[in-house]
């Protein structure tokens, strides 16, 4: 006769935590996603992860703490953008970078959590903590790295708020003609202003 299987006491082992990591992650994304940072709590993540709170806690610590790991898994295609910087020819920097900035934007798959994430940072300055901490060590100063100029931080942080702040007008207020404008239309008016940022004298 066979029984149930016996549950080892102690900690998980490794691929069951990392199975159960990924999966709070996973839940925490969509919540944060579907509700936004303030209506998202430890327990809803849980809940839809189908854990206790305390696991939440223990592998991810506080709520500020699980929403930086979704909006690092979130931005991580937006985060690739200082490799443009670094691949692309010196005189071709600002139109590669504008091109991958909206191609990220315009997919459909990544844009909804992307809105999701930046609303929350425009109503809540925790959520804002952390995007700005994560944009600046993950995005902004790699790029200032590969810029080799004088005022390069400057420099990096003018480009991105020059296409987030299009980003923002774009899809997430959606004024008129900017919001339903034929992307290349876009890219080909923003990439001189991002290259000029950049490179310019």
């Amino acid at each position: 006769m066979t029984g149930a299987p016996v549950r080892r006491r102690g900690r998980p082992r490794r691929e069951e935590a990392a199975d159960t990591r990924d999966l709070i992650l996973t839940a925490a994304r969509e919540e944060f996603s579907e509700h936004g940072y303030e209506k998202t709590s430890v327990r809803g993540i849980a809940k839809a992860a189908g854990v206790d709170s305390a696991l939440v806690h223990h592998y991810f610590g506080t709520k500020e703490q699980v929403f930086e790991a979704a909006v690092e898994v979130i931005f991580a295609p937006a985060l690739n953008a200082s490799k443009v910087v670094t691949d692309a020819p010196p005189d071709d920097v600002g139109e590669r970078l504008t091109r991958f900035f909206f191609g990220v934007w315009e997919n459909p798959a990544a844009r909804t959590p992307l809105l999701a994430v930046v609303r929350s940072a425009l109503t809540n300055e925790t959520a804002a903590a952390v995007l700005r901490r994560l944009i600046a060590s993950q995005l902004l100063r790699r790029i200032a790295d590969r810029i080799d100029l004088p005022d390069a931080e400057l420099r990096a942080e003018l480009a991105a708020a020059q296409l987030l702040g299009c980003a923002i007008l774009r899809y997430v207020i959606k004024l008129e003609p900017l919001a339903s404008a034929d992307p290349e239309q876009v890219i080909a008016r923003l990439a001189p202003v991002v290259h000029g940022h950049l490179t310019g004298a």
